[in-house]
């Protein structure tokens, strides 16, 4: 927590913009929306992207990253911090030197964005060793899935969720959740360093999932905001992605549809 916490809790979300609206910022300030505080942004990149795909990346110089951190810190001030997609090591480098600006605790979740669904690597290598030895540890809470788990650690496939669980908080956060998302079973895993917890969830097949993985991390970042011990806040957020996935809106565009976690279904199916 920041040390003056406030009536209304601000979350910060660090992360690329999704001009489909689906994942990225866009779903992170809904996520924050539903979760009950107010969002704020420092965009890393600008992408052209819709359901089917990414046609282009615009990043946003490292030094612009930080003066919107500094922006928003400086006025609204920070409850805690979800990063998503950081493109490059220098944006990397100054992420993590703009967190060490923030009061000492404020609650950082990473959403470590790595490993694309075709299971190519999104980011060039000297990223992804900058995010391990300067964002990883300055985490609470680090999110991968099961493909960017063992990306983190360089584990082969025959890992268990288990072993990536433990793996990963060796790498320097608190505390490591590998998602369900990409497991039989869909649970999530929790390793604080002493218990292994088990997030049980529901898979739902006919559902859309864009969006998911953004949303369950921004939402147990607002959870950690308003005060919820990490364990609460993981399943918040968890049963937060599951309904988002469930309400998913299928028909919007040709390709994998965005999560709907403000209800838009229901708003519509109300009109005349």
């Amino acid at each position: 927590m920041s040390a003056q916490p406030r009536p209304i809790r601000v979350v910060l979300s660090i992360a690329g913009s999704d001009s489909g609206g689906g994942a990225g910022i866009q779903a992170d300030l809904k996520a924050f929306a539903k979760a009950g505080v107010h969002g704020t942004t420092a965009i890393t990149a600008l992408t052209a992207q819709n359901t089917v795909g990414v046609t282009g990346v615009h990043p946003v110089p490292p030094a612009f990253v930080i003066e919107q951190i500094r922006a928003v810190a400086e006025d609204l001030g920070i409850d805690a911090v979800k990063i998503g997609m950081l493109g490059d090591a220098p944006v990397i480098e100054a992420v993590a030197n703009a967190l060490d600006e923030l009061p000492p605790g404020t609650p950082v979740v990473v959403d470590p964005v790595m490993v694309a669904e075709s299971g190519a690597r999104l980011l060039p290598p000297d990223a992804e060793r900058a995010l391990i030895d300067l964002i990883l540890p300055r985490a609470t809470v680090v999110t991968p899935n099961v493909p960017e788990a063992r990306a983190l650690t360089r584990s082969d496939d025959d890992a268990t969720p288990e072993q990536l669980a433990r793996a990963v908080r060796q790498l320097g956060p608190r505390i490591a959740v590998v998602t369900g998302g990409h497991r039989e079973e869909v649970t999530d895993l929790l390793f604080d360093g002493t218990d292994l917890v088990e997030l049980p969830g529901e898979r739902h097949p006919d559902g859309a999932a864009h969006g998911s993985g953004c949303t369950h991390s921004s939402t147990l970042a607002a959870r950690l905001a308003l005060g919820d011990d990490p364990i609460d806040a993981a399943r918040a957020a968890k049963a937060a992605a599951s309904d988002a996935v469930r309400d998913g809106l299928r028909e919007v565009g040709a390709g994998a549809g965005p999560v709907d976690v403000l209800g838009l279904r229901g708003v519509t199916a109300a009109l005349p």
